[in-house]
């Protein structure tokens, strides 16, 4: 997202913790301007002089966010409605929240559109859709959110994930040879390229007010709601000589859900999404050939968010709240 705003000309700062610092996947890393900060100290003078804020802040998947659920409250939903008040007090007029379409959790095979009822299965979801309960309630003249509601990401980035299905799936494939799917295959996900997804949120930023004031707006495409096992179908045709396998014990997922993307194009005609998920296992599969990775690479801790975390805990670099504790200097 940072290059396609500069891009744009726009004068962009970065807030961060960085506790994912040493885990930059390949080049192209942008070093901009930073506030190295935890979101939960965030002061009102942090904010003084921006005209948005695109909050993206918290802790990123299922798997870290049930490691500790309460941190995750606390983290997700109480420092991101801390930091919708402090903005709005520092009168920035835009807010637009990264929320997700995990909200929609056990959501079944109905295809779900923004007013359909919230239902999801995991710390994570639960605190997104706590955030766009109480963040809503701050909208007035002054004071403009937005809900981007994304798909499940996928694609190529300086900070690459493997916990995300298609980045995941095609990992597998290159580095065992097998598309290994830990469920039945049946459930839906849709899914969204990461380019696509940092589209959308500068469509919201350039878009008419009355667009987009406290409106939510499911983040991808109709056509890319996809069955896990279909995901798994692409994959095996993009990496040479793979074949899928099924995990022994893998059942049926209970986070399953379409979603209805009309809103969005029907509203931000600037949201031109560029990306499928033919080409999205293209892409990862040359970038995986282009650094050699390794499957111990794929499934250790630089990549996977929460063995991450966990070791960065283990090793006494992080307190339990997920804080820095203060490096002391060692005398000979």
């Amino acid at each position: 997202m940072v290059p396609m705003l500069l891009l744009q000309k726009h004068e962009v700062v970065g807030l961060d913790s960085d506790l994912f610092r040493n885990s930059t996947f390949g080049e192209g890393f942008r070093e901009i301007p930073e506030l190295n900060k935890d979101i939960r100290d965030i002061e009102a003078s942090d904010l003084e002089g921006f005209e948005a804020v695109i909050h993206l802040a918290g802790l990123s998947n299922d798997p870290l966010g049930n490691l500790n659920p309460e941190l995750t409250y606390e983290i997700n939903h109480l420092a991101s409605v801390r930091l919708a008040k402090l903005a709005k007090a520092a009168g920035i007029s835009r807010f637009i929240f990264s929320s997700s379409c995990s909200n929609y959790g056990a959501g079944g095979d109905d295809l779900l559109n923004e007013e359909s009822n919230f239902n999801p299965v995991t710390p994570y979801g639960i605190s997104k859709v706590r955030v766009e309960q109480d963040v809503s309630q701050l909208a007035d003249d002054n004071f403009s959110p937005t809900f981007l509601r994304n798909a499940t990401a996928y694609g190529v980035s300086p900070r690459l994930r493997f916990d995300l299905v298609l980045n995941n799936l095609v990992a597998w494939a290159y580095t065992t040879g097998r598309v290994y799917i830990k469920s039945d295959g049946t459930p839906w996900r849709p899914i969204v390229h990461i380019e696509d997804i940092s589209r959308a949120f500068i469509a919201v930023l350039h878009a008419p007010r009355e667009l987009v004031h406290n409106q939510a707006f499911n983040v991808g495409r109709n056509e890319d709601n996809y069955r896990i096992r279909d995901l798994g179908n692409i994959v095996e045709q993009v990496v040479p000589d793979c074949r899928i396998e099924y995990a022994k014990d893998g059942g049926p997922d209970k986070r399953c859900y379409r979603v209805d993307c009309s809103r969005i194009a029907n509203t931000l005609p600037e949201f031109q999404p560029q990306w499928n998920a033919r080409r999205g296992a293209e892409e990862l599969y040359a970038a995986y050939q282009k650094i050699g990775l390794t499957l111990e690479e794929f499934e250790g801790p630089k990549y996977q968010r929460i063995a991450h975390v966990k070791q960065l805990l283990s090793s006494g670099r992080l307190d339990e709240n997920l804080r820095w504790k203060p490096v002391t200097a060692i005398r000979n």
